[in-house]
């Protein structure tokens, strides 16, 4: 009879783990990316920037807005988070033109102003495609990438070459990340967009800058700080006391960055 009930209660065990491991593999993508989200018009809300197209893979196109630098400025291709529009940060675009840079930023597939299918490889694909079209235009390009945006500016400096490479609040991987939040699945069986910047970081020649919080609830900060440590042309590393994964603007980043997009603007 015990041993019934032993067999009994590991089989039961073992199907609702098993029943928990489907529901995290079929409803992974809507635990990841939150594309919903407000959707601001430039001309609306009085920044200068032009609405743009830029081809992609698979014959689709992805919707972004740019403008140009200032004479001997760069142009900063801002790679956004996984959640809503990019649109609604137009207060970071807007300081960017008030300083002379140029800015291209874009919904990937998937977000609000960009038709298409959430995946990885159309994310990275779509990185690419933006910076190409900078490239096109004879830009000077330094790349900003914010928390899962991050991922894929690597991708793009392992890729392209740029002034400047700037990793706000990222991920060591996805894969990683996931692995904190589930530490009782196999998330590396079963996840679909890892997003291993880690294998990507060695091939980036960019000087690189780190910012992360240490109260960073979404994205610990030893992610930041690993990847740093990996980063063959470190530039600096600036971990925020008390930040938290959406603090970093209010607390200086900007100001911070721009020392670090002078210091390194073609080549310097």
């Amino acid at each position: 009879m015990l041993k019934r009930i032993v067999i009994g209660v590991v089989a039961l065990v073992v199907i609702v783990y098993g029943g928990l491991l489907a529901y995290l593999y079929a409803n992974q993508r809507a635990f990841f990316f939150n594309p919903t989200g407000e959707v601001f018009d430039p001309e609306l809300i009085g920044l200068d920037a032009e609405i743009v197209t830029i081809p992609t893979t698979e014959n689709e196109t992805i919707t972004g807005w740019y403008a140009p630098p200032d004479d001997g400025m760069d142009t900063i291709l801002y790679l956004k988070g996984n959640s809503g529009s990019f649109s609604s940060e137009h207060a970071r675009f807007t300081a960017f033109v008030d300083a002379g840079y140029g800015f291209l930023a874009v919904d990937y597939r998937g977000f609000p102003l960009s038709p298409g299918t959430i995946t990885q490889d159309n994310i990275l694909a779509d990185a690419i495609a933006a910076f190409d079209w900078l490239a096109e235009r004879q830009d000077s390009i330094a790349i900003w990438g914010r928390s899962l945006g991050a991922s894929p500016a690597v991708w793009v400096a392992s890729q392209r070459d740029a002034e400047a490479l700037l990793l706000e609040t990222p991920f060591y991987s996805a894969v990683s990340v996931a692995a904190e939040r589930y530490p009782y699945a196999p998330v590396a069986w079963l996840m679909l967009d890892q997003f291993r910047s880690n294998d990507w970081i060695a091939a980036v020649d960019e000087p690189v800058f780190v910012a992360h919080g240490t109260a960073d609830r979404t994205v610990s900060v030893g992610n930041g700080e690993r990847l740093y440590a990996e980063v063959p042309n470190p530039y600096d590393i600036w971990i925020e006391e008390g930040a938290d994964h959406g603090d970093l603007w209010a607390r200086g980043i900007w100001e911070r960055a721009q020392a670090f997009f002078t210091d390194t603007q073609q080549g310097g």
